[in-house]
């Protein structure tokens, strides 16, 4: 088993990144629905690593340059050590970094592996250990941008945190282990692919082509900071702490009135489809309660649901998988202007 992996562990991983690389699917991870349990946690840090294929992809280019078992191990170590420390400081202290410029080197990251490797192993594994380490912090802050972006409940963050990095090292594991099958069949059925600079290259290709899209999507944001956006109307803008439970389809309808159940699951389902989710105080008057319902259920406003929020004491609240315009009345346009922002920003495209 260990010659496939030696030879053509990645192959398939890459072909299928590269494939990837278009506009939406370069951002690599999806925003998944929030859950209100730390075991919910751990299972959207499983999911959340199981379709980061830029992550996976520079796990197996490290197995592929290791090649020896042993060396693999202490590699992929130092750098689960790094995306962890990252992952639980930027997320716990409340870090907000730059998810473009993160996810930009995060696919450069790719390159550096393609390049030595088309180089030929490292003569030195200091070095490339430490480059490893130092790539390992930098997607840890991409993983805590993610998680950031699911909602965090004030109480219980940090079992929340800890569970979603447990639930990061399960999927990683497991896309370990289904590389070595795979390239234990693929270098065993298919012999061509046994050269290893098809993968080093096809590695460059993808991160190359990723960071690309990712830089001119959004040529803006890269080398700009976060900064927090000024209040809009009536509206403040501020990072989402909403949590929506996972576990839910579409809702079967866009606008929900007062006195029906509003679906959570349905609605932390479509926040990660890019969705943006409106909730009114149900004792809205008539005429505000007109103005909300038509705006949810106007086509020309995009993926946009409603529903009551019973407790909440802004008029309304518009909720996006990053952040939340709360709105003191029923101010609409300034609503309006928000999702508008949202469904022009890449990140709000669904994964085909």
């Amino acid at each position: 088993m260990l010659a496939g992996v030696r030879q053509g562990a990645l192959v398939s991983g890459v072909v299928v990144a590269i494939v990837l690389a278009v506009p939406g699917v370069a951002w690599a991870h999806g925003v998944g629905g929030s859950s209100d349990s730390v075991p919910g946690f751990a299972w959207l840090g499983t999911t959340h690593m199981l379709v980061g294929w830029d992550h996976l992809a520079f796990v197996g280019g490290i197995l592929l340059l290791a090649r020896a078992i042993r060396r693999a191990a202490k590699l992929i170590s130092l750098f689960a050590l790094g995306h962890s420390v990252t992952l639980f400081t930027a997320t716990v202290a409340d870090w907000h970094v730059n998810p473009v410029l993160v996810d930009v080197v995060v696919a450069l990251s790719l390159v550096f592996v393609g390049v030595v490797g088309l180089r030929g192993r490292p003569k030195n594994w200091t070095w490339f250990a430490a480059a490893v380490l130092a790539f390992g912090l930098v997607h840890g802050l991409g993983l805590s941008t993610r998680l950031q972006a699911l909602g965090l409940p004030s109480d219980g963050m940090i079992p929340r945190v800890l569970a979603f990095n447990i639930g990061v090292e399960i999927g990683q594991l497991v896309a370990v282990i289904a590389m070595f099958i795979v390239g234990d069949v693929l270098s065993h059925y298919v012999p061509k692919l046994r050269d290893p600079r098809l993968s080093h290259g096809a590695l460059v290709a993808a991160g190359v082509v990723a960071a690309s899209i990712l830089a001119l999507s959004a040529p803006g944001e890269v080398l700009q900071p976060m900064q927090a956006e000024p209040a809009a109307g009536a509206c403040t803008v501020r990072d989402r702490t909403e949590t929506f439970p996972a576990g839910g389809g579409h809702p079967v309808k866009d606008f929900f009135e007062p006195g029906e159940t509003v679906p959570a699951t349905s609605f932390g389902h479509v926040i990660g489809d890019g969705y943006v989710i409106v909730n009114y105080r149900p004792d809205l008057a008539a005429d505000q309660l007109a103005q909300v319902r038509a705006f949810v259920t106007d086509t020309a406003a995009g993926r946009v649901v409603g529903g009551p929020a019973p407790g909440q004491t802004e008029a309304i609240k518009a909720v996006h998988a990053y952040r939340t315009a709360a709105c003191a009345t029923t101010d609409i346009d300034a609503v309006r202007e928000f999702t508008d922002e949202w469904f022009a920003d890449p990140r709000s495209k669904p994964v085909e």
